[in-house]
Parts: C-alpha cells; structure tokens; sequence
C-alpha cells in the first residue's frame, strides 16, 4: 500500500509516536478510513518528513509509530523567497490566493488590510482567521507535495506591512504604472534572493499607499495593458517570478 501523506506540527511527536485529534484525526480514520498497520507519511512545519505506521486508532485520536525521520530541505529547493503582500479581498478569493499560491511555490503571505479593501477583521476575529487561512495553505502544501509550509501573517494596514520588510527586491502592482513592466525591473539582474510584491484590494491601492510603499524601495510595475483581477494579479507574477527564477 502506498503512504498517505499528512501535514502536522512538530509538537504532535514525543518519544517516537505522533498523535493528533481534531480534523487530522477525522480525514485519517473517517474519511480515508485507515487502520493501525497503514503506513503514513508526516511533513512538519520545518520540512521533516516522519515516516511511519498507524499504532493505535482511539474513538477521537489516532498514534502513529515513527520508524524513520529525514531532516527537512529549509527552502523547499526553491532558491528565490517570493512573499505574496496581499491587500484582503472580499469573499473566498483570499482562499484562491493562499491555495494556488502555495502551489506556485509563494514562501509566505503577508495579509493586510487595505484601504480600499471591501473585507475586514476586526480583532477578535484575528485569531479565527489566521488559523483558517494557515489550514488552508497546510491542506494545499500537502495535496501539491511541498515539505515546507508557507507561512500566513496579518497586518492591519500596508503601513505595518511596508516597515516589516527585508527583501531584496520589492515589487508593487501598480495600475498607475504604465511604461515599467517586470521584465524591465529584471533585465540584468542576478535572480535575487528574496522578493515581495504587494497586490491590491479590489479597488486598486489608494494612492497614498502607493506612495508608502515607494518609500519603502518598492518599485511600481504593471503587468501590461490589461487590468487583472486581484487574484489574478497575484497567481500570475508567481507563475512569472518562478519561471524566470528558474524553478517552473
């Protein structure tokens, strides 16, 4: 039988056995209905992957027995970082984002709250959908076949988000923009080792964003003469960042 192959937290494995509840236990016992003695493949959060086989089956957690570990690859082989800057769009399109995302290889998302984005989070909502949206890059990282995780982070306006950066090479989708395109930005250039585009709500970047992220060395690009939809926008520079960082 071939191994299934699941995605966890470190903190599920002491002392050789992995076990878990909640909705893991639920697709492995329930839905796939696996029984002890299947064996199972666990990918952590740091890229290890656990194999082993199911030792026990309770009414609401299941155990499995780790037989063998392997260190995880710290970059998933993919040798530029791109981080996805997203402005909240309104309704699921955040979830297409994160989940096609992940499996264009996006090494995390920062999400904001911008000012023209329809969609909020108030704070006692913050914690709620930080976890479901880090479910779903889990659930994508692990049906695509990544070993790393992509990392979710909120930020309440792209102010907070423009000072956290580090990156080497800072990109923002700009419907402003007309005469820069991507390949103008790139010509010539090593691949750098870390980039980070911010994407617009909806409504585009009101201009005084535009103006902070400037500031912060992000320089305007355009994607050509077509206006995409912003979840459009953010699946199709990752498919181009990855193509000419040689890893599609």
């Amino acid at each position: 039988m071939s191994s299934r192959r699941f995605m966890i937290n470190s903190r599920s494995i002491r002392n050789g056995y992995a076990s878990f509840d909640g909705e893991l236990f639920n697709h492995i016992v329930r839905v796939l209905r696996l029984s002890p003695g299947d064996p199972v493949t666990l990918v952590d959060e740091k890229g290890c992957e656990h194999t082993g086989l199911i030792d026990q089956v309770a009414k609401e957690w299941v155990a499995v027995k780790i037989t063998q570990t392997n260190l995880g690859q710290t970059d998933d082989g993919i040798s530029t970082r791109i981080t996805i800057c997203q402005a909240l769009p309104k309704g699921e399109k955040i979830d297409l984002i994160l989940q096609k995302g992940t499996e264009l290889g996006a090494h995390d998302f920062w999400l904001f709250g911008g000012r023209r984005s329809i969609a909020r989070v108030r704070e006692d909502q913050r914690d709620g959908k930080l976890e479901r949206w880090n479910r779903i890059v889990a659930e994508a990282a692990r049906q695509c076949g990544r070993r790393i995780v992509p990392s979710v982070s909120w930020y309440p306006t792209a102010v907070e988000a423009s000072d956290s950066v580090t990156h080497d090479l800072r990109l923002i989708l700009w419907e402003g923009e007309r005469e820069q395109r991507l390949r103008d930005v790139l010509t010539g250039i090593s691949p750098p080792g870390s980039v980070i585009v911010a994407i617009g709500p909806e409504g585009g970047f009101d201009p005084l964003e535009a103006r902070h992220f400037a500031r912060h060395g992000f320089q305007a690009i355009s994607l050509g003469s077509r206006i995409l939809r912003t979840e459009t926008a953010a699946i199709a520079i990752l498919a181009i960042l990855q193509y000419i960082c040689d890893d599609i």
